[in-house]
């Protein structure tokens, strides 16, 4: 069992730079697979990034590649999300997920979910 809870996102200008934080509960955390998604108003859910659980294996959508980086601190049961060069399109609700599994791009595939937290990026 995982609970995830979000945190860090804001009101930014484009360029800027945000860190999201996903702080989890559970006695199992380091073993799961964590992912990184987006959801806009009136959109489907989108796939930013995952890292498996041992942190070696990241993957990201193309459209963030080269300006957001995932990562996880297992002793501190938290994975981040750094988000440079921000543009307009990043606007979103950014929610954190959980597998017990291998880390997967899919939203189907994830077990837990957090609340969200608005990143909203002004032009």
């Amino acid at each position: 069992q995982v609970q995830l809870v979000e945190s860090g996102g804001g009101l930014v200008q484009a360029g800027g730079s945000l860190r999201l934080s996903c702080a989890a509960s559970g006695r199992t955390f380091s073993s799961y697979a964590m992912g990184w998604f987006r959801q806009a108003p009136g959109k489907e859910r989108e796939f930013v990034a995952a890292i498996s659980w041992g942190g070696v294996r990241t993957y990201y959508a193309d459209s963030v590649k080269g300006r957001f980086t995932i990562s996880r601190d297992n002793a501190k049961n938290t994975v981040y999300l750094q988000m440079n060069s921000l543009k307009p399109e990043d606007t979103a609700a950014y929610f954190c997920a959980a597998r017990n599994s291998v880390a997967v791009t899919t939203a189907t595939h994830y077990d837990y979910w957090g609340q969200g937290t608005q990143v909203t990026v002004s032009s």
